[in-house]
């Protein structure tokens, strides 16, 4: 675990990280449904945070580019409507690269960089400090799924919540919009989200872009596996698994699957999984939004969307959301 004590001025480390007791039973309980599943919160150690961003790097994968590209285009009209000297919150915010694309042209009171790995985001955030040392970061090791709060006060200023990369589609629509709404919470009433969303698009885009030639994908997935291993007492053996991403269009989603090669038994804490030769573990979805969609979506959450940024091939979007007052 990475020292609390400031390294530099300008950054302040909070580490809330769930204890390995607060995931047993909800793994437990995931394994032994109908359709195995895993939150995809555990891909996130250390080293499938390091993998998730090379996965943004795979020619494949165009969410990473085409989401940067409508940033850069964009920043200056993105500052006009977040505003001066807000505090800019970002949940999941893995190797901070996106945040960088606006800090110029933003100039935050204060950055929160929120992140379940400890040892990634206090490196993430020391190496932003260093390369903006006007900024004020206030990082925090926690589960942002869950209930938190930091335990030394924000900077003062209009909170505005940052949320890049389309994760709100790795939600269930009626998660999502919970997601949303609890939102309002941590941004007040005159609060306001920036947040990515993956839109609509052939099938055939998006099973490349979950099935890169390199395989840097299916080491993601499989890596899941020794986040287990290492948070709970657990023997996964990865060698008996393999990656599978799909499109489901009755869904309008990605789906990722660890296949079992063989007939296999795994023990957790010594509870034992018993798999059959084919069986899944479900392990993230991935759904994509048509632009109505989306706006019905916020606007279910108590939002209203202000503006919408696409790229000239409307494969991505970044939407600026404000709450809706009237809504209850």
């Amino acid at each position: 675990m990475p020292a609390t004590a400031e390294e530099l001025s300008n950054v302040l480390f909070e580490d809330q990280q769930p204890a390995p007791d607060d995931n047993r039973a909800e793994l437990i309980e995931g394994l032994s449904r109908g359709q195995k599943q895993i939150n995809p919160k555990y891909f996130y150690d250390q080293k499938g945070s390091e993998l998730f961003e090379q996965i943004t790097q795979q020619y494949e994968y165009y969410p990473a580019r085409t989401e940067k590209s409508i940033l850069i285009n964009n920043a200056s009209e993105i500052a006009t409507y977040c505003g001066e000297d807000c505090v800019l919150i970002e949940p999941g915010s893995g190797s901070c690269e996106k945040v960088r694309l606006l800090l110029e042209k933003l100039k935050p009171a204060a950055y929160v960089p929120l992140d379940i790995s400890a040892d990634f985001l206090y490196q993430s955030a020391q190496k932003l400090g260093r390369e903006f040392p006007w900024l004020n970061i206030h990082a925090i090791c926690a589960d942002f799924s869950d209930q938190w709060q930091a335990r030394t006060e924000l900077k003062s200023g209009r909170r505005v919540v940052f949320y890049p990369g389309s994760t709100i589609g790795n939600m269930e629509p009626r998660f999502a919009q919970a997601f949303l709404s609890n939102l309002r919470e941590w941004i007040g009433f005159d609060g306001s989200v920036l947040i990515g969303v993956d839109l609509q698009k052939p099938d055939h885009l998006l099973n490349a872009a979950y099935n890169d030639t390199q395989g840097v994908t299916a080491e993601f997935n499989l890596n899941v596996l020794n986040s287990i291993n290492n948070i709970v007492n657990s023997d996964f053996n990865l060698d008996n698994f393999s990656h599978q991403a799909f499109y489901n269009s009755d869904q309008n989603r990605i789906e990722m699957h660890l296949v079992s090669k063989n007939s296999q038994t795994v023990t957790i804490d010594g509870n034992t999984i018993q798999f059959e030769t084919g069986e899944t573990i479900h392990t993230e979805n991935s759904y994509k939004y048509s632009l109505t969609s989306f706006t019905e979506l916020s606007a279910a959450a108590g939002f209203t969307l202000e503006k919408s940024w696409l790229d000239e091939n409307q494969l991505f979007s970044v939407h600026y959301l404000s709450v809706n007052n009237t809504s209850k």
